[in-house]
């Protein structure tokens, strides 16, 4: 097994002492979250999505515990999806949406942290310091 947190059946396991990242490294907010974790006083397992392969089960563990649609996870301005599926609204089911972040992971919309039983959408960077440092 690669790490504790990934398990071979494709379910996100938590650890209490290891913050997992789940981002695109070339996005800004990538990056930037990136650094704010690395700051911290917790070891990070960065996983990014554009590199490393997440399996379908685990993005649709990761939307249960965030309470989101996994659709929530894609940015539909990007211009690799603009390219994709064009600009008008797209009727997609999970399975075809878990497809499209596995496809082209560059469309996610923002990281996910897992800092123990705490998953988190992050949006805006500096906010991740408050929950990691906990």
């Amino acid at each position: 097994m690669k790490d504790k947190n990934i398990l071979e059946m494709g379910t996100i396991a938590k650890d209490d002492q290891q913050v997992t990242l789940y981002y695109n490294s070339e996005s800004a907010i990538g990056k930037q979250t990136y650094a704010y974790i690395t700051a911290s006083s917790k070891e990070i397992q960065p996983i990014d999505v554009t590199k490393e392969k997440v399996t379908g089960t685990q993005w649709a563990a990761l939307a249960d515990k965030l309470n989101v649609d996994i659709a929530d996870f894609i940015d539909t301005d990007h211009p690799k999806f603009q390219e994709m599926y064009g600009d008008k609204d797209v009727d997609l089911n999970e399975t075809d949406w878990i497809k499209v972040l596995q496809e082209q992971p560059e469309v996610i919309s923002w990281p996910i942290v897992v800092n123990g039983n705490q998953f988190l959408l992050v949006k805006n960077p500096s906010d991740i310091v408050k929950h990691i440092n906990q």
